[in-house]
């Protein structure tokens, strides 16, 4: 049997020129091979297959939660400790009226957590979310003199209008929503600054009385948007900016919906965080810049479990990242440490970092190990060798025998 063994084995490794979504269950070298058809089309093909799919193997199949729900364990027993020290510090903390003002602190924080976790799932962080916060709190400290709705509803509705003009121009020009947003922030703060003193609040609305409420609605959206999260279509559509091949390639009017809406509903979780904190304020609220803020947001959401690439995130994550800090920053407060906010929300960032390295490469889906498929269509090039005949065998020339079993150079017909 006379055949190139090597050259066989490069023929059996290399993709194979079939339909990509017949043979990507079976081996990943199609989605290889579809991957370098993308990136050598330049973005002149064909637009009207699922733009949803991600081009490299490792986007197909549902992402494992084991690491989520191992790192959840980790935050739990983080917060359960803060407790217990602040706990053991003063009791007093977890009875009312302070533990409402605690849960009213959690409940902001919360808020402005979410919309970051949503807008990072959406491969759209929002910067902006700080700025719009502090923004909220000083038009709430200035108008809270003629009731909560004239107060507020001004304030939401040019959040809502801004996370929808933000949004389109991510969509329309395909930017980073990092930089959208972060021009987005340097507007916000120009509102802010420009007061040039302290603003007292003006307003009595005193939401501690319905703290367990407001907790509790942060905790029932944190738990149950994080787990249809989970769920592989949703996850896909609401991460679908996350970036493929090539980042600056157009996505379709697909992505319009979950980088608009998620850009305004978490403009608008920012502006109650904002409302929340001004009402729990003990002096004036302070014109700033409101970034640390953000850093804290965009921090825990990513130290929650929520992946900074956008799509991948937990479950409890949130929920219990947000009451760790709220505890921590209770108990920095009555053990009078003076830590600035900049400084918490570096840190935070830089653990979410850690996690996010964690769940990218522990929390994407297996990839394919199963058997070659040996009934695909051969290469172009080459020969297609056959396992039962090897190329050069051809069947041996017969000769013309006689009738006669006599018949032979030792003997003659008779």
């Amino acid at each position: 049997m006379a055949y190139d063994e090597a050259a066989y084995r490069r023929q059996s490794e290399e993709p194979t020129p079939t339909d990509p979504s017949a043979y990507r269950a079976n081996t990943l070298a199609a989605a290889e091979q579809r991957r370098r058809a993308e990136e050598l089309d330049g973005g002149t093909g064909d637009t009207t297959g699922d733009v949803l799919r991600r081009a490299d193997a490792d986007e197909d199949g549902r992402d494992r939660l084991g690491i989520h729900l191992g790192w959840e364990v980790v935050l739990l027993v983080a917060a359960g400790a803060i407790g217990f020290l602040l706990w053991r510090l003063e009791s007093d903390s977890f009875q009312r009226p302070a533990l409402d003002a605690l849960l009213t602190t959690g409940a902001a924080i919360g808020l402005l957590t979410l919309g970051a976790g949503l807008t990072l799932r959406a491969g759209v962080p929002n910067l902006a979310l700080g700025p719009i916060a502090l923004g909220a709190s000083l038009q709430y400290a200035e108008q809270g003199d003629q009731g909560l709705l004239q107060a507020v509803v001004p304030a939401l509705v040019f959040a809502a209008a801004g996370g929808i003009v933000i949004g389109l121009l991510v969509v329309l020009l395909h930017v980073p929503g990092w930089a959208a947003t972060l021009a987005a922030a340097l507007g916000v703060i120009v509102y802010d600054q420009l007061r040039v003193v302290p603003v007292d609040v003006q307003g009595t609305y005193d939401p501690t009385d319905q703290a367990f409420f407001l907790f509790g609605g942060f905790a029932l959206l944190a738990v149950l948007g994080s787990a249809l999260g989970t769920v592989t279509p949703v996850r896909r559509w609401l991460g679908s900016m996350r970036a493929a091949a090539d980042p600056a390639r157009r996505r379709g009017v697909v992505v319009a919906f979950p980088v608009i809406g998620s850009l305004a509903l978490s403009s608008l979780f920012a502006v109650g965080a904002g409302v929340l904190f001004a009402t729990q304020s003990d002096g004036p609220v302070v014109p700033g810049t409101g970034l640390e803020w953000t850093g804290i947001a965009i921090g825990l959401a990513l130290l929650a479990g929520t992946s900074a690439y956008g799509r991948r995130g937990g479950i409890f994550g949130t929920l219990f990242a947000v009451a760790a800090l709220t505890l921590f920053l209770d108990y920095a407060d009555r053990r009078a440490f003076d830590i600035s906010l900049f400084a918490i929300a570096g840190c935070v960032v830089a653990g979410g970092l850690v996690v996010t390295r964690l769940v990218e490469t522990y929390g994407r889906p297996l990839p394919v190990t199963g058997p070659a498929d040996w009934n695909t269509a051969p290469a172009t090039t080459g020969g297609n060798w056959s396992p039962d005949l090897p190329e050069t065998w051809s069947p041996a020339t017969s000769t013309a025998r006689g009738d006669r079993w006599d018949a032979g150079p030792w003997g003659t017909s008779r």
